[in-house]
Parts: C-alpha cells; sequence; structure tokens
C-alpha cells in the first residue's frame, strides 16, 4: 500500500507552495487507494511553536486534507527514536563528533533551500576522535537550550553547554542514483551537495536529515512529495536510510508556486496563507480548483472540493517548471 506524507515544520503560515505539495501528495495516494498521513516537523525547538502547528492542521483540514493516521505526529514527542538511532550509528562507526563553530551548525541543521546558498560540509572533523565527553552516550536531560539533550558522561554529570559535540553522519563516497516521479532518472553525489549531515546540534536539537529519515522509516513512509528545492538533498538522506537499514520511499520534487513576477514565496518571506486570501474574498473552493488546475487535474481553475480531483490526478499531468499565482490574488 503507498503511503504518503505531509510533513510542514510550524514555523509560520502554510503558503501555497505548502498546500500544493500538501494538495499533490493527497491526491496521489487516494488516487492509489493508499494512506495519508500528517507530520509536524517541530523538531528544531526554538523555531518551531505548537499553536502554529495547530492553524496549519487547521488550514489543511479546511481544504479536506486529513491524516489517516491519529493523533498526529510531532516529532517534539519523538526524541528518543532519534536517540536509538544515533546510537546504531556511532555502533557502526558512521558517527563523528564535529566541533564547528554554532552559527555554522545552526544553518545547517534547519531544513535546507537551494536559494540560501548553503555549502557542502567540508569534512574538517571527520578524523576527530570520540573522548571525554564526546565518547559518552546521549542522554535524555534537557540541555541549556530547551532541546532534547546533549552528550552526557558515563557519570551522569552535566557536560557545560560550549563542550557539547555536534554530530555527523560519515558518507560513504560515490554516486547515488535515485528515481523522481517528475523528473526521471537522477545521479547525485552526496559529498558535492551536502557533505557529511549533521544529525544533532550543539544546542541540543536533533538535525532535519536525522528526523525526517527516522520518522519516514517509523510511519512505514512510501512516497514523498516536496518542493524541487529539496531534491539536493534526497541522495544524502537515501545515504542515512542505508545506514539505518530503512527502505527507500519513491520521491517527487514539484516546481515552487512563485510571486507573478517569478520570484519566490516562502513563509520567511510572508507568503499569502490561506486565511489571507479568504480575508480577500476567495472562497477555499477556489484555492482547491486553482491549486487541481496547476496540478494539471482540470483544464481551468474552476472552483471545486479536493475529492473531485481525484480521479484527474496522474503524475503524467503534473507540469514539472514553477507556477506563479494570479496577479488579482497579491491584492
Amino acid at each position: 500500500m503507498i503511503i504518503g506524507r505531509f510533513a510542514p515544520s510550524p514555523t509560520g503560515v502554510l503558503h501555497l507552495g505548502n498546500l500544493r505539495t500538501a494538495l499533490a501528495s493527497w491526491l496521489s495516494v487516494r488516487a492509489a487507494g493508499g494512506r495519508w498521513v500528517i507530520r509536524m516537523e517541530d523538531v528544531d525547538g526554538p523555531r518551531c511553536h505548537r499553536e502554529v502547528g495547530e492553524l496549519q492542521l487547521g488550514d489543511l483540514a479546511a481544504l479536506g486534507l486529513h491524516s489517516d493516521e491519529s493523533p498526529v505526529l510531532w516529532q517534539s514527542d519523538r526524541s528518543q527514536a532519534y536517540r536509538e538511532a544515533l546510537a546504531e550509528l556511532r555502533a557502526a562507526g558512521r558517527l563523528y563528533p564535529c566541533t564547528c563553530t554554532r552559527r555554522d551548525l545552526q544553518s545547517l541543521a534547519s531544513a535546507p533551500h537551494a536559494e540560501e546558498g548553503l555549502r557542502p560540509y567540508p569534512g574538517h572533523c571527520r578524523t576527530r576522535i570520540w573522548g571525554g565527553a564526546e565518547a559518552a552516550a546521549l542522554g535524555s536531560p534537557q540541555s541549556r537550550a530547551g532541546g532534547p539533550g546533549g552528550l552526557r558522561p558515563e557519570s551522569g554529570q552535566a557536560v557545560p553547554p560550549e563542550d557539547i559535540a555536534a554530530l555527523r553522519l560519515r558518507l560513504p563516497r560515490g554516486v547515488v542514483a535515485w528515481a523522481d516521479r517528475l523528473r526521471g532518472p537522477q545521479a547525485d553525489d552526496p559529498a558535492t551537495l551536502t557533505g557529511d549531515p549533521l544529525l544533532f546540534r550543539r544546542d541540543g536539537c536533533f538535525a532535519y536529515h536525522l528526523a525526517v529519515v527516522v520518522d519516514d522509516g517509523a510511519q512505514g513512509v512510501t512516497e514523498v512529495v516536496r518542493g524541487a528545492d529539496l531534491a539536493s538533498v534526497t541522495a544524502t538522506q537515501i545515504r542515512l536510510q542505508e545506514a539505518l537499514g530503512l527502505p527507500h520511499p519513491t520521491y517527487a520534487h514539484l516546481g515552487l508556486v512563485t510571486a507573478p513576477d517569478g520570484s519566490r514565496l516562502g513563509k520567511r518571506a510572508g507568503a499569502l496563507g490561506l486565511e489571507a486570501l479568504v480575508a480577500r474574498g476567495l472562497d477555499i473552493d477556489a484555492v482547491v480548483g486553482w491549486l487541481g488546475w496547476s496540478l494539471g487535474c482540470q483544464a481551468t481553475p474552476a472552483p471545486c472540493r479536493a475529492e473531485a480531483l481525484i480521479a484527474a490526478f496522474s503524475w503524467d499531468r503534473v507540469p514539472q517548471g514553477d507556477v506563479a499565482i494570479p496577479v488579482a490574488w497579491c491584492g
């Protein structure tokens, strides 16, 4: 059975690009008679807010998109699963401590986007030896930042925050071949795209790559639909799946929803959300109809409900490129 998921970070409003991704994932699963789950990726505690996540769930429900798994999984409740994954990687010799600057680590740990210009980790700490506090197991006490915990010595005594090491996956060399449902066969070298990925931050937060791979495995996800700006991390996540003995889902990377002039819409730029569009006079069926049209489900952006689009959905009809919102919606 196909199992798809939509996994937003509760850091801001779901903009039209997010909603288009959610609808595409939901339609793909519904057309195949599978299961669709929502996951809240709030692993980055300082930036994520529960109340924002609840609002996002409300927007999805307004579109008719409901999770087949209840309750919805929140990553902030999954710390033990992430610790166990790190312990497994360390036992296999795939994990190493990293003492690069906190500023670098914080930027590299969040879900990456191509336009931010993030560079692959150059491997400064790849040969670092575990010792002292770094030789300890991951403990459960809260870290200074209120995160899920830091490296603790075997004595159980807390490690000073400045001595907590970050942890990275040691990637094997070589190209990873994978298939994109929209873009066809792909072949990427993760060493040149991300370098050894950060899995645990010095401030006590588990990082994006670890959480998303562990949770996709735990929820049995077989299909991942997301924006094209995340295509560059797919090979890295496949390597992490291999290291943890997890199956590989299929991937589809949608073009982005842009402003009428082609510039990017994003949560960080204050993009339009469902509430703002409704406040401007659009009804929800009009938004769904436009999203369905943008996914190739209907010839015109006529208002409709999500259920009406299921029979017409096919990945062969979904355009690969970006799609611009109507000028009238920006008034």
